[in-house]
């Protein structure tokens, strides 16, 4: 099993160096709420409320590679243009160095906005970069250092081009190259040492289309000579969404074969956002600690998983692997990882909800209470008692799942973002600790009826009752089951 915790302390250091060279996109979220249609067509009017702004393509990659502790220079295009002010601005922020960013008056910045309402992305404007921006002054622009890695971001964004290519490939630097390419083929004379192409380039590369669903896992691996000689790469991970990757290597006879698999986290797709950034960035980082191509993988997996639990473009910082991996429960966070993962999501300006319970036997009134408490900010945090409380909660024979089920369960409904375990038979300390802007408890309670309600009061939070939802407990329900009730 791979030591993830472990890469992650050899990352944190080494702090490696990388080079990122590629097109960069200004991602911009409007956010709001939908209350009612447009007269002037069928169509939601959303209210906004927020307006978030981070790097997108190759500038998501470097500023994930900040996040995971790398030292990262980005050599890329942006306008002179507002979008390219904030896109320089928000680099800045990640702690990208910014000195070799080209700015090109004559073409704009890239961008995306994507209009979302009540977390429904409803409508997504592109801004196109049409156009190279100049070979020669991009490749003046890269001269890796001894020992920095190489990362070719090209998303067609009009940046490089073949001949770009070309030129880099004559002159290749003696550096460790990881290209993440719509068009893998155009780097082949690059022989990059790491490709990562996903199910749409795998395809590309063979000329012909790949079966759906998991047999797709099954035709990459039997394909892994061919894809490897049109890819001019002695490595490749094909990402494959929610089925996990496959990587392949070539055998010192020049063929190929499929040398490791992973397994993904599923999510919903609009929360899949720059989750291939994240995963070359951790892949890049893993190998210039020294890690094996499949710890690698493994560790970029780890990464994907985390940024694809979260809305927007998001980053996996390093802080995020090295207690979550440790954490006993999978698919939860532990303390200190939920208190840096929080401290991130307020710096987005968003509103922290808190919730907590045994979520032992998942029904309709559970889900109708995490779906509300959703709705009362932008992230869901839920504590999930373990074991031992919950005997002490609720009696003997209880719980029916055991703390490792529910936390799974927990975390793969889209309402949730976040979810911890605690020990204790009241959250009131988890509570002081992280401060949630909102503490939210079903609707049996009334505020004066819980001691956490002064422990949040006391540093300024609310407290919300949800609606009551009469006859669905978990207590009823192996009531009826023990005893063999029919429904009501």
């Amino acid at each position: 099993m791979t030591d993830v915790s472990g890469i992650a302390r050899r990352v944190g250091d080494a702090a490696p160096r990388v080079l990122v060279v590629g097109d960069v996109i200004l991602d911009r979220w409007l956010r709001g709420g939908v209350r009612r249609l447009s007269r002037e067509a069928p169509v939601p009017v959303v209210q906004e409320a927020e307006q978030v702004d981070c790097p997108g393509g190759a500038g998501n990659t470097a500023a994930n590679l900040a996040a995971l502790g790398a030292r990262v220079r980005l050599v890329a295009a942006i306008g002179e243009d507002a979008e390219g002010a904030a896109l320089r601005d928000r680099l800045a922020a990640a702690g990208v160095e910014t000195g070799d960013l080209l700015v090109d008056g004559a073409r704009p910045t890239a961008s995306k906005t994507r209009v979302v309402g009540d977390d429904q992305i409803l409508v997504r404007v592109d801004r196109a970069r049409p156009g190279p921006a100049g070979g020669d002054r991009l490749l003046a622009a890269i001269a890796p250092e001894p020992g920095e890695t190489l990362v070719i971001c090209d998303y067609d964004g009009g940046l490089l081009d073949e001949e770009f290519a070309r030129q880099l490939a004559a002159r290749r630097p003696d550096t460790r190259i990881v290209v993440d390419a719509h068009d893998v083929a155009r780097w082949a004379p690059l022989r990059p040492d790491l490709v990562t192409p996903n199910a749409g380039e795998a395809a590309t590369l063979l000329g012909r289309a790949l079966p759906e669903g998991p047999a797709r896992a099954d035709a990459v691996a039997g394909a892994a000579t061919e894809l490897l000689e049109a890819a001019g790469a002695d490595r490749a991970v094909v990402t494959l969404d929610r089925d996990g990757t496959v990587l392949l290597e070539r055998r010192p006879d020049g063929t190929g074969e499929a040398t490791h698999r992973t397994r993904a986290r599923p999510a919903p797709e609009h929360q899949a956002t720059g989750a291939g950034d994240t995963f070359v960035a951790a892949a890049t980082v893993a190998l210039a600690v020294g890690a094996a191509p499949a710890e690698a993988v493994d560790f970029a997996q780890r990464a994907a998983d985390v940024v694809v639990s979260r809305p927007g473009t998001a980053v996996c910082a390093l802080g995020d692997l090295q207690p979550a991996a440790s954490t006993a429960v999978p698919g939860t966070l532990n303390h200190d990882a939920l208190r840096a993962a929080l401290r991130r999501e307020r710096e987005r300006g968003h509103t922290i909800v808190f919730t907590n319970g045994c979520f032992d036997l998942l029904h309709l009134g559970h889900t109708a209470h995490l779906r509300q408490a959703k709705q009362l900010g932008d992230v869901l945090v839920v504590a999930l008692n373990d074991d031992a409380s919950v005997r002490r909660l609720k009696g003997p024979g209880r719980p029916v799942n055991p703390v490792e089920d529910r936390a799974r369960v927990l975390e793969a409904l889209e309402s949730v973002d976040y979810v911890t375990v605690f020990r204790e038979d009241s959250p009131s300390a988890l509570l002081a600790d992280l401060r949630p802007d909102i503490y939210a408890k079903g609707g049996d309670y009334v505020p004066e009826m819980l001691e956490e309600t002064a422990v949040v009061r006391a540093y300024g939070g609310a407290v919300r009752i949800l609606d009551f939802i009469p006859a669905h407990s978990t207590s009823e329900i192996v009531t009826r089951i023990t005893q063999r009730a029919p429904l009501r």
